[in-house]
């Protein structure tokens, strides 16, 4: 049994086909099968159904899929001590940021992070929190951003930051005249949301009804990205609330329809999430000490109120 046998068992399992498999891991075809197939004869049973279409796990299979996954992530943790002690950054990190977080936040981090850590090769996708939560559990990412508390087992989150929500409204609107305004003023009847889905739309609804004035219906409008929802404000077609950093590259004229909060302003916690078996952890520290220390000048926010996706609200300072 070697570690690269259960590397190609493991390719299998997620693609269900020797030919993707192969190709992921770049080799032949012929030599994945045969080393799987050696694998499978050495312990004496069957790890996959070739029978099916797509190949299938046996019982017995799916038990050694999951320890095979834990001895090829302890076998990494091996170069990962020594890259510690060499004092070496560099290699492939995979990072999974949520859709709300990274058109603001990668721009901001990206290029410092290259610069003064060029032996570091960034893989950045665009994932959502469930599917982020999934792929740094079977390992198919080193690290994620997204908005937190989680508290899933086994996924440490380090909070990087605490953005606040700012209002946006339309000249006319109920709220266009007022000064900071409170969480009282709040009303799902006239608020343009994101899709479902979108954890950040999951805190407003939470911070909505906290105020007791939700409607039977949580939106009128929907919409998938920030820019389409301040868009449908500029037609008056009700209010938003955007994370403070978006409101940063809002033109002249539309920081005018900008409304801050009353102190504790609500704010959403942005975090740092990976396994707790801290794999690649001196990138990852790098990757947040950039990251903290570029946000923190950028948000002068000092007291906030966290409100979590999956609760009413945490209190909180940043």
């Amino acid at each position: 049994m070697t570690i690269t046998q259960l590397q190609y068992v493991l390719a299998v399992a997620e693609h269900r086909n020797f030919t993707l498999a192969a190709e992921k891991s770049f080799v032949t075809q012929p030599t994945l099968s045969m080393q799987v197939q050696k694998l499978e004869d050495e312990l004496g049973l069957l790890i996959f159904d070739r029978g099916k279409k797509p190949i299938a796990i046996t019982e017995a299979g799916q038990k050694i899929v999951d320890q095979a996954r834990n001895i090829v992530q302890e076998a990494a943790r091996i170069r990962d001590i020594v890259d510690q002690e060499k004092g070496y950054v560099g290699g492939s990190y995979a990072l999974g940021v949520i859709p709300t977080v990274m058109p603001t936040l990668l721009p901001m981090f990206l290029k410092s992070f290259t610069q003064k850590y060029p032996k570091v090769r960034l893989i950045i996708r665009e994932v959502s929190t469930e599917q982020m939560i999934e792929e740094l559990r079977e390992g198919h990412l080193d690290a994620g951003i997204a908005a937190t508390p989680l508290e899933i087992p086994n996924l440490v989150e380090r909070p990087l930051y605490y953005e606040p929500f700012v209002a946006y409204v339309p000249p006319g609107h109920r709220l266009s005249g007022s000064g900071k305004i409170g969480r009282e003023h709040l009303d799902l009847e006239d608020m343009l949301l994101l899709q479902d889905g979108h954890c950040f739309r999951d805190g407003v609804i939470n911070l909505c009804k906290a105020t007791n004035r939700a409607a039977d219906e949580p939106f009128q409008l929907d919409s998938g990205s920030f820019e389409t929802l301040v868009n449908l404000v500029d037609e008056g077609l009700g209010m938003t609330l955007l994370p403070y950093l978006h409101t940063l590259g809002l033109d002249e004229a539309r920081q005018q329809n900008l409304r801050f909060f009353q102190d504790p302003a609500p704010a959403r916690e942005v975090s740092l999430i990976y396994h707790k078996k801290e794999l690649k952890f001196q990138i990852t520290e790098a990757l947040r000490e950039v990251i903290a220390s570029v946000v923190r000048g950028a948000i002068a926010f000092q007291d906030v109120q966290i409100i979590s996706p999956k609760a009413k609200g945490r209190g909180g300072k940043a």
